[in-house]
């Protein structure tokens, strides 16, 4: 039986606009300021430094780090330094109260029953561990973060590679096949059930060009987190 369920955010539990119209953008804009007012503060101090490291920069250069962070950005790069920051200016911006985190009501309602049946639950994005907490702290339907055991990001590998499943994996300390992945990228569940998971792909059409009846079955593939009846996955079928 599934014991444990990880589940992606963006386009799953929660819709892309907001990330790409309301999250990116915001960032965009407050980014520069935040680094050139927050210079001396150590988060930030060791996110500039990784930015250097990566960029081959001069760590000294606050403005050509800035200029390189942009950049990423524009390019939707999925580099540590560059999430950790962000997530940091998101932070100013939830707690300032600009805006709530948009999560789909079927996946609060299912969250929320899924960990009263005692089941454990992980998220793996390729936002920073903090921004997911921040996430789902203010979400619209409120501070989910006691719903959830544990949180991965970049940092446990790339999302479309089987080995950082298998790393998650080892981390939550049960066999691949008890884990149920949940993702709207179809090149991540591919990595997933590469390493074992269990997988279903969460195909919302209203946000979305994808239409369930047009893709290939090879993971299954619901609407809505409502449709995930754990009861009818067999895990033997894949030790």
């Amino acid at each position: 039986m599934i014991k444990a369920i990880v589940t992606d955010i963006e386009g799953t539990t929660s819709s892309i606009s907001f990330v790409k119209d309301v999250l990116f953008p915001y960032a965009a804009d407050k980014l520069p300021d935040y680094i050139r007012q927050n210079r001396n503060n150590p988060a930030v101090q060791e996110q500039l430094r990784a930015t250097a490291i990566a960029a081959r920069l001069d760590g000294n250069d606050t403005e050509g780090l800035v200029k390189q962070l942009l950049q990423w950005m524009r390019e939707d790069k999925k580099i540590t330094p560059l999430k950790s920051l962000q997530g940091l200016v998101w932070q100013y911006g939830y707690e300032h109260g600009a805006y709530k985190a948009h999560i789909y009501a079927d996946a609060a309602a299912q969250l929320k029953r899924w960990h009263a049946q005692g089941l454990a639950l992980f998220v793996y994005s390729s936002g920073s561990i903090h921004a997911q907490k921040l996430f789902f702290k203010y979400s619209e339907a409120g501070d989910l973060t006691p719903l959830f055991n544990d949180y991965f990001d970049t940092t446990a590998g790339p999302k479309q590679e089987a080995a950082s499943y298998r790393k998650i994996a080892s981390a939550i300390g049960l066999p691949a096949n008890e884990l149920l992945f949940l993702s709207d990228i179809e090149g991540e569940l591919n990595a997933a059930k590469q390493a074992g998971f269990q997988t279903a792909w969460l195909v919302r059409e209203k946000d979305s060009p994808l239409r369930i009846d047009d893709l290939p079955a090879t993971h299954k593939l619901v609407s809505s987190f409502s449709q995930i009846d754990l009861s009818s996955i067999n895990v033997n079928d894949f030790c």
